[in-house]
């Protein structure tokens, strides 16, 4: 065999196995998927299919106890509702610390409610002395949990930053900052979804 049949033969090998290792990361399912979307936009529901056929699910709750908002305890019996039962809920603002811990898929819902809880104990909205910091440091905390993850993890966000601009200082932090955790996290996401009308889109990374 000629020098430069090997040196084609070897070209050619090298090809195949380069295609083969395209569509294995294609098929893979991913790892870590973030889902944004408005309200009432389909993104709970979606991501509850994602991990419906799993035989086990830790659902993380972040939103906070109703207490007497009628409203709000009625949005938490209809999401209890449409889980599956044998998911395992946890209701918890420390969901780094469940991510590290968890050994079985993860779905998070949603970003957003844990982000306000995190900015009501630290003082942001009145701006209290080291709310930025304790705030970054959570958002760490978070995002190196979701990087480091060994089981498949959802996480479900809303995205507030394409509709008018909020007419309080602590609407627009909000704002602002959820934008950087949905950044953060997407950045270190293998598939982001954005729900439109129940309707999923992938976003592409740049």
């Amino acid at each position: 065999m000629t020098s430069i049949l090997r040196a084609a033969l070897a070209a050619v090998v090298r090809r195949g196995a380069h295609v083969l290792d395209g569509l294995a990361a294609q098929l893979a399912p991913p790892r870590r998927t973030l889902i944004l979307g408005g309200a009432r936009s389909g993104k709970s529901s979606y991501a509850e299919q994602l991990l419906a056929g799993r035989r086990r699910v830790i659902y993380l709750a972040t939103g906070a106890p109703p207490g007497d908002d009628e409203e709000w305890a009625e949005r938490i019996r209809r999401h209890r509702e449409r889980r599956a039962a044998h998911w395992e809920t946890v209701e918890t603002i420390h969901i780094a610390a469940a991510l590290r811990a968890a050994d079985a898929p993860v779905l998070i819902d949603c970003l957003a409610t844990w982000l306000a809880r995190i900015c009501d104990e630290a003082g942001a909205w009145d701006a209290a002395p080291g709310w930025k910091e304790r705030l970054e440091h959570e958002v760490e905390e978070l995002v190196q949990a979701w990087r480091a993850a060994r089981v498949p993890v959802v996480a479900v966000s809303n995205e507030v930053g394409s509709g008018i601009v909020p007419s309080t200082p602590s609407g627009r932090l909000f704002r602002d900052e959820l934008g950087v955790l949905n950044s953060r996290m997407a950045s270190e996401s293998d598939a982001v979804l954005l729900m439109v009308a129940g309707r999923p889109i992938r976003l592409e990374a740049p």
